[in-house]
């Protein structure tokens, strides 16, 4: 089973940039499909973004076009880069990773494997 590792949150003012990143080890990256997903205090933890073996990609509504998940397969690393951030994107980012590529993307159960988070933190 792969393990993740997240880095790259922060503090931001609105309207400013981020990269996440999520380095795997201890499986064959590629044949995974890769996940994001966030949390904000008092709140479920939330689908943002999926890229697939293929590189398909799919978002959230509240992060399409600002947002953009992105692969390299020779670094065994996923990531997330993040403009134009608003406060409503605080929370604490997590990186996911399927075995089976499954359709239901959106659904955090669906994944096998989780990084411990990385907090972004978007002021006013």
């Amino acid at each position: 089973q792969v393990q993740l590792v997240e880095s790259g949150g922060g503090l931001v003012q609105a309207g400013g940039s981020l990269r996440l990143s999520c380095a795997a080890s201890g499986g064959t990256f590629s044949s995974y499909a890769m996940g994001w997903f966030r949390q904000a205090p008092g709140k479920e933890r939330e689908f943002v973004a999926t890229i697939r073996r293929t590189g398909y990609t799919y978002y959230t509504d509240s992060v399409q076009g600002r947002f953009t998940i992105s692969r390299d397969n020779a670094k065994n690393t996923v990531y997330l880069q993040m403009n134009s951030l608003k406060p409503e994107d605080t929370a604490v980012y997590y990186c996911a990773a399927d075995r089976f590529e499954r359709s239901t993307y959106k659904l955090a159960y669906q994944y096998d494997s989780w990084g411990q988070g990385t907090q972004v933190t978007v002021s006013s």
